[in-house]
């Protein structure tokens, strides 16, 4: 059962596909099942997951269950998880070895520092750094031994990004960030294109309110195609990976048949004119010191 959905090329030289299932809240093994069960047939191979999602032990027991049924084996399937905020600093390899302990892996193909603030911290206290650079050595020291097989960050700012870059010896891979047309990230993506890190977005449909704007609407129709795929194609268009999440089957394959249409030049100008700086996760890592 082959993939023949792009991907893009790490710095490591391994390849992760453009589109991965994100399994935020979805919980348990039945749950879970199905919508990976889902993913596989309609030709996914990336799987987004987080020590603070709470299901990796669940998604790591779903993929030694469903992957004989496809034909496919762990190195067909690429695997995402992420360090909690709670296990930043000294705490940061026992999060890292707890995370393959829970998935049942041998290696991770794609480990991020979930969020550059550390739990139970004042969001100015100068202590995020050190512990923001603690945790990075304790992933470098897992990507050294090949038990991540990339490293990376997540909702991490230009200027978290830049101070890892004059420190780190490993440079992360990947920046994952919420990223939709009323947010683009202009600046995120540049610094990204400027030193070789890849751009990945969640929450691609703005936690579904999206899904009801006017202007996406009106290029769906204009298209033939669904709001979910306009918004989606607008980013994998532009080479950012997605992780749009459904415990739907029809939206689960709805998601996959982004990449047999193009956007023309002026939709995407559109979709871009909507940048307004509106976030769907409400979280913001802008003032953590």
């Amino acid at each position: 059962m082959p993939c023949l959905l792009p991907s893009v090329t790490l710095m490591s030289g391994a390849q992760m596909p453009l589109l991965g299932l994100g399994t935020y809240k979805l919980q348990g093994t039945d749950q879970l099942k199905q919508s990976v069960s889902t993913a596989l047939q309609a030709g996914y191979r990336a799987f987004d997951t987080g020590a603070v999602y709470g299901n990796e032990a669940h998604l790591g027991q779903v993929l030694r269950e469903l992957l004989p049924k496809y034909g496919l084996s762990r190195k067909d399937v690429f695997i995402i998880s992420k360090l909690a905020p709670s296990d930043h600093g000294p705490r940061a390899k026992e999060g890292c070895l707890s995370s393959l302990e829970q998935l049942g892996c041998e290696y991770i193909d794609l480990y991020l520092v979930h969020w550059p603030g550390v739990e139970g911290l004042d969001q100015g206290d100068s202590r995020h750094s050190e512990y923001r650079a603690q945790s990075w050595t304790a992933l470098e020291e897992f990507y050294a031994s090949r038990k991540f097989k990339d490293i990376g960050v997540s909702n991490y700012t230009a200027e978290h990004i830049r101070e890892l870059l004059m420190t780190c010896h490993v440079p992360p891979a990947v920046l994952q960030m919420e990223c939709q047309p009323k947010l683009i990230q202009r600046e995120l993506r540049d610094v990204c294109m400027e030193t070789g890190i890849h751009f990945q977005a969640y929450s691609s449909l703005g936690k579904g309110a999206l899904l009801r704007e006017p202007e996406v609407m009106a290029i769906a129709r204009s298209c033939g195609r669904t709001p979910a795929q306009v918004l989606l194609r607008w980013a994998v268009q532009q080479g950012i990976s997605v992780l749009p999440r459904s415990s739907q089957p029809c939206r689960i394959n709805e998601n996959s048949q982004v990449f047999d249409f193009d956007l023309s030049e002026s939709n995407i100008k559109r979709l871009d004119a909507l940048n307004c700086g509106t976030r769907f996760c409400k979280r913001d890592s802008s003032n953590i010191a």
